[in-house]
């Protein structure tokens, strides 16, 4: 699931080198927090929501085919370190 999350997150931003998936576990749950750079964060989340619920959505009915719960957490990135400073 965690390819799938990368898979379809790099296709809807700009700065898709930034976008980073990583999966945690807690209590019997995955959690996959989705990293991205902070001007990706409208395109990823969209108009009231509705795109992030929707990712959010086939990530819960992939999971379940397989016998597995998890959930989908979106994180800032601090990418300053990257030479992303001099932008503005």
């Amino acid at each position: 699931m965690q390819s799938f999350l990368e898979y379809v997150v790099k296709g809807l931003v700009e700065r898709p080198d930034t976008v980073l998936v990583e999966s945690t576990e807690r209590v019997g749950v995955t959690v996959y927090q989705l990293k991205l750079h902070p001007s990706d964060m409208g395109k990823v989340i969209g108009k009231q929501g509705n795109m992030i619920n929707a990712i959010r959505a086939l990530l819960q009915v992939g999971s379940a085919k397989q016998g597995l719960r998890s959930i989908l957490e979106v994180v800032e990135n601090d990418s300053k370190s990257e030479g992303d400073a001099g932008e503005g």
